[in-house]
């Protein structure tokens, strides 16, 4: 998820410069159907299953045809999606990263809330028939959805069978904690792996959902859902602990930093790396690469922390409906949220893509329907989700600027992991330099 360094205020700047486009864009009709743009960022197997999704709506219906584009990473996907609507050649629809959430909110002007596109073409969309830990972050104050919360996925625990089985472990026993993890990384590195632990989206993993697994904030505010003067919080002393540990197990060679995105998953299906934490949706390329016996399991949690574990949080992104353009085409881009919200179609996209299903009747029937018993893990996702009620440290994250944050805590980490920096001094130098972006946010969405 890098991105450059003025990525949320360009993001801004084009948004509102958006409002001013004068006229709606024309969709392109196919014969007698109406055109409806589907910006996107998926790639590799994820990206088939979108495909599949948008084919699958064109062939039931026959006035509206979907054209899903790839457009590159989240953060290239929103830039030039924002680009593309400036100039009035936007997208109907656009994908966008759940730490984009809060740049989309500030954009009053440029988005259609989803509630009130389905509203206008006569759709039921009531947030109650959602998981509430999805929705709650796509929701305003009052409870009403302003974008689509199309893939939901929070981080889970992969690991190597056969790995375990070579290291004297017991395959069937995946590490609870850290503390279990700490003692089984000497036994897998004794066995051959040169690479016994990695993990994909450092800050995701590592921090925000390790924050939210044992109920300590990340940031004030309840992790900025109380306000833009919100300030960080990730360098208290669980987080600093962690780090230090994941410090310690780097310099070992227990800790194999392969990246800041999902580049290390590449490494665990090679076989590589016998234990992965990446997202949920890494489900779809680990089924369909590893040559090996694999499970997955949850989050590990330190045993000596009261109350742990917790709940995770989401990561994934959701859909956001572009301001300007025809009501026609808006009745198909309704018709098209209301097909994605069909409970076959959510177990499809859950079952094929490791992504969370948004509704508990989806959730309900892929039990029903013996997936999860043929596939053991499968559901580990939405059981972490809802192992607890969300407090105001499990919530989820809504703060400014938080693609550029995420960058710093990025390149503090990677300073810890190659021995430059000790985690505490990481930690508070990402804090000190995270808050100047969030009071730069400030600023910016209060003279918007």
């Amino acid at each position: 998820m890098k991105s450059t360094g003025n990525f949320a205020r360009t993001a801004l700047a084009l948004l509102a410069g958006a409002a001013f486009v004068a006229g709606a864009l024309p969709a392109q009709a196919q014969g007698n159907r109406i055109e409806i743009q589907w910006w996107h960022a998926m790639g590799g197997a994820l990206g088939e299953r979108v495909n599949e999704m948008a084919e699958n709506f064109n062939k039931g219906q026959d006035k509206y045809t979907v054209v899903a584009v790839n457009k590159g990473n989240y953060a290239e996907t929103l830039t030039a999606a924002m680009a593309a609507f400036r100039a009035g050649k936007g997208p109907h629809i656009v994908q966008v990263f759940e730490v984009g959430t809060g740049t989309m909110m500030a954009a009053r002007g440029a988005i259609k809330p989803v509630y009130q596109l389905m509203a206008e073409n006569g759709y039921s969309f009531d947030p109650k028939t959602y998981l509430a830990a999805v929705t709650g972050y796509y929701t305003t104050t009052d409870g009403k959805m302003l974008s689509f919360p199309f893939n939901s996925s929070t981080p889970v625990f992969y690991y190597n069978k056969d790995a375990f089985k070579k290291a004297g472990l017991d395959p069937a026993k995946p590490p609870k904690t850290w503390q279990e993890v700490d003692a089984a990384l000497p036994k897998l590195k004794a066995a051959g792996y040169s690479c016994p632990f990695t993990t994909s989206w450092q800050s995701w993993v590592q921090l925000e959902n390790f924050s939210a697994m044992h109920n300590v904030p990340f940031a004030s505010k309840a992790n900025g859902f109380g306000g833009l003067d919100a300030e960080l919080k990730f360098n208290g002393p669980l987080q600093v602990r962690h780090i230090e540990n994941l410090g310690k197990w780097a310099k070992d060679g227990l800790f194999i930093y392969a990246g800041r995105k999902n580049e290390p998953g590449g490494k665990f299906i090679a076989g590589e790396c016998a234990i992965l934490m990446e997202s949920s949706a890494g489900y779809a390329n680990v089924k369909r690469g590893a040559k090996f016996d694999w499970g997955i399991s949850m989050q590990p949690y330190y045993a000596d922390v009261k109350g742990a574990p917790q709940n995770s949080i989401i990561g994934g992104a959701s859909l956001w409906v572009l301001a300007k353009h025809k009501p026609a085409e808006y009745k198909g881009v309704a018709e098209f949220m209301d097909f994605l919200s069909a409970t076959e179609n959510q177990v499809r996209w859950h079952t094929g893509t490791g992504y969370l299903p948004i509704t508990p009747m989806a959730y309900e029937t892929t039990k029903l329907q013996g997936f999860y018993n043929a596939n053991p893990g499968t559901d580990i996702s939405v059981q972490q989700m809802n192992l607890n009620p969300p407090t105001e440290n499990s919530k989820g994250l809504r703060l400014g600027n938080f693609v550029q944050i995420r960058d710093v805590i990025d390149e503090e980490l990677e300073g810890v992991w190659s021995g430059k920096k000790s985690a505490k001094e990481a930690l508070d130098t990402a804090v000190e330099r995270g808050n100047k972006l969030l009071r730069q946010f400030e600023r910016d969405n209060k003279r918007s």
